[in-house]
């Protein structure tokens, strides 16, 4: 499960919202790409966590090939196990997609799309451990369990700063939910890209919507 849409998206929503000097963790870090994607726009460390050994792996040889190696570490295992270094300013998850939904015959496309392995009050848990008392964290949904991820933060004492629906086209319902939360009931909704809430990735011609191309340009070769 390498690069897809969605996961470009969520990287660069996140890559405008760091402050300077600030600890990032990407909880299921996979080859890497949204350690990559913030690393070109934030000047501080970032940290990942992979347990999957074939990603892990292939995460590593990626930081390596990078401009920005000296200020990425990824770790190998299970996030609720290890004894991070730090509190984190801000904790960015992808997490396995479909809790309870019908699994992959791919044992490997299991851990990376189903939450057999970390389920999301699981790792709602792992990034109340490991934030910063004044840190933010984003995660990236499938829509339809937004709601019930919503309930289970509220019940964490975490508040819904900002929320982003995406959808393919305008014809399309919408897929995926980018949600940014924090500790701190008083922030603004802010949203890098206008202010809006809601992204359609193309038009019904087919091509890129220019919130899309606005918010990717900085990362897509032939936008």
């Amino acid at each position: 499960m390498k690069v897809c849409t969605d996961a470009c998206l969520f990287g660069a929503f996140f890559s405008e919202k760091i402050p300077a000097g600030s600890r990032v963790l990407d909880i299921g870090s996979g080859t890497g790409l949204l350690m990559l994607m913030l690393a070109q726009k934030h000047n501080g460390t970032i940290a990942g966590i992979e347990l999957a050994p074939s990603s892990f792996r292939q995460s590593q040889q990626n930081i390596a090939r990078s401009k920005w190696a000296e200020r990425l570490e990824v770790f190998s295992g299970d996030a609720r196990d290890l004894a991070f270094p730090y509190k984190y300013d801000l904790i960015i998850s992808n997490p396995p997609f479909f809790e309870g939904d019908l699994p992959a015959a791919s044992h490997l496309q299991n851990l990376a799309k189903h939450s057999q392995e970390l389920t999301l009050s699981a790792l709602l848990e792992t990034i109340d451990a490991n934030l910063e008392g004044s840190g933010s964290f984003g995660v990236l949904l499938p829509y339809h369990r937004t709601s019930y991820f919503e309930e289970l933060a509220s019940a964490r004492h975490f508040y819904l700063r900002e929320k982003l629906l995406v959808r393919q086209t305008p014809g399309h319902d919408y897929f995926r939910s980018i949600l940014h939360f924090s500790r701190d009931n008083t922030g603004a909704d802010q949203h890098p890209v206008g202010g809006l809430h809601e992204l359609t990735i193309k038009g019904s011609d087919g091509s890129y919507s220019r919130e899309f191309i606005e918010l990717l340009k900085d990362y897509y070769l032939y936008l």
